[in-house]
């Protein structure tokens, strides 16, 4: 891993033709860079919550990289309502009552991520994968697709991409 600026990252793995794939995942951009924030509004949806004396702003991250990355297939603890800004995200879904047929890691560190790989599973080393249900769309600039917590889901970018995501309990 390589600490980059902003405009490092977008002339070495965005502009130019380098073989190096990089991918600001999850990044706490809007943090970092305040001005950017002013950009963002975080859709009301995000302020829904079943108790409002707990609510807290959203935790917002930014998604930016080249055609082809890839986060693997994993789920979340909280609410996620993800914001395509720029080209298309390729978006599989899996149900949290499929989480056996995922093979999701034995680590603790990992418990929420899958073995598999859904774009190229293993089917002798996971069998059950068959099993599992997949639901699949593909997200466009300006769409937004909400993620109930610990739903499994796996995110290739189509294109050059720019997302935003906001978590929220």
């Amino acid at each position: 891993m390589k600490l980059l600026t902003l405009e490092q990252f977008i002339e070495k793995h965005i502009l130019s033709s380098n073989d190096t794939v990089g991918y600001l995942a999850q990044h706490q951009l809007f943090d970092q860079i305040p001005e950017l924030k002013k950009d963002i509004c975080i859709p009301e949806y995000c302020c829904l919550s079943k108790n409002d004396e707990t609510f807290s702003e959203p935790d917002i991250n930014a998604w930016f990289g080249p055609r082809g990355t890839i986060t693997p297939l994993h789920y979340d603890p909280k609410h996620n309502l993800l914001s395509q800004v720029v080209g298309r995200k390729k978006i599989l879904l899996y149900s949290p009552e499929d989480s056996l047929n995922l093979y999701p890691h034995d680590s603790k560190m990992l418990h929420n991520t899958a073995r598999v790989d859904p774009q190229a599973p293993n089917f002798q080393n996971f069998p059950r994968y068959k099993l599992a249900k997949c639901y699949q769309c593909i997200l466009y600039p300006g769409e937004m697709l909400y993620i109930p917590p610990k739903w499994w889901h796996y995110v290739k970018s189509m294109d050059i991409s720019f997302s935003v995501s906001f978590w929220w309990e």
